[in-house]
């Protein structure tokens, strides 16, 4: 099923893989699958060589994400000069980072929690709004459940496309979205079981076995580097601590300035730090930050992204009905 913004990003299926860390391997399954596979660009330095190397394991369109709490316009240049047209933006004003991407005859995608959000972004020239409820994993902007959040949004900027992220995570999900009058849906926790997706198998079997109560809303849990930054996580035994300390600001948490881990380079991962557990992270891996939305108790089973694509797609009609949205 092809929605309008399909026909923008250039995509097959309404489906778009949130930008989780920068695998090239999982965005180009992802977009080979007719879906938007996507990159997190903000901490791939230099940002073009991410993005050369997923160009060159697949020629069908992909993404990448920034977060835009600091300036990033060095990092969006190097990556619009390797080639990327579709950019996607989160967590601050896109003013001046819409322009640069424009100039480069790219598409621009800015995340928001709230019609007002919604608004502003789109004053500011960007070209699709993503709609991110509070029940997705990771950062976490919105305070709003995505099921009241998408149709307010889509009434808000009628006629630009509306993407819904947040507690998505099957087919049933996806349905529900377009009927809110979204063109797509933006995934991330399911994807996380995605063969193509390095990561460690304790944060598998974790992703696995876990309800959807066990995914957290954290305001200031991990240092993930810029102030007022919620987010949201599997309960580990770090959090656990935590909170059995009564919640305590940074500077006095349990265990602080301990290392409990290592990442594949040797580099040590410190108590809080949010560094994910991929494949050749060592240590007390239950302990580090396992990011994952409510839509974690739907995440199952490890299969090829092509086959979480097609499943997720397959309660969808072949004629989306967006009338229910308004166009005043």
């Amino acid at each position: 099923m092809r929605t309008p913004v399909c026909e923008l990003l250039g995509i097959e299926q309404p489906i778009v893989q949130a930008p989780m860390v920068a695998v090239p391997r999982l965005a180009a399954a992802v977009s080979d699958a007719g879906a938007l596979g996507m990159l997190t660009l903000t901490w791939s330095d230099p940002a073009g060589d991410v993005v050369r190397e997923t160009a060159a394991l697949t020629d069908r369109p992909f993404g990448g994400n920034l977060i835009i709490d600091s300036d990033r316009h060095r990092q969006l240049e190097e990556a619009l000069e390797a080639g990327l047209r579709i950019v996607s933006l989160f967590w601050g004003d896109p003013a001046g980072y819409v322009e640069q991407v424009h100039d480069a005859e790219g598409i621009v995608l800015q995340t928001v929690g709230s019609a007002e959000q919604a608004r502003r972004a789109v004053a500011r020239g960007v070209d699709v709004v993503v709609a991110q409820g509070w029940e997705a994993g990771g950062h976490v902007r919105s305070q709003v459940a995505t099921l009241p959040l998408v149709p307010a949004v889509v009434d808000a900027v009628t006629p630009v496309p509306v993407i819904a992220a947040g507690g998505i995570g099957d087919a049933r999900g996806v349905a529900a979205v377009v009927a809110l009058g979204a063109q797509a849906a933006w995934l991330g926790t399911r994807f996380l079981l995605a063969q193509e997706m390095p990561l460690h198998e304790e944060y598998r079997r974790r992703v696995i076995d876990a309800a959807e109560t066990d995914a957290q809303w954290y305001a200031d849990l991990y240092d993930v580097g810029w102030p007022d930054a919620p987010h949201r996580a599997l309960r580990n035994s770090t959090s656990e601590a935590w909170e059995a300390a009564g919640r305590p600001p940074t500077g006095s948490r349990p265990g602080e300035d301990e290392v409990i881990a290592h990442f594949p380079s040797g580099e040590a991962i410190v108590r809080y730090e949010p560094g994910a557990p991929m494949v050749g992270t060592t240590g007390d891996i239950e302990a580090l930050s396992l990011w994952a939305g409510q839509s974690v108790a739907l995440a199952r089973q490890i299969q090829p992204a092509a086959e979480i694509v097609a499943e997720l797609v397959s309660g969808l009609s072949r004629e989306p009905d967006h009338r229910l949205a308004r166009t005043s």
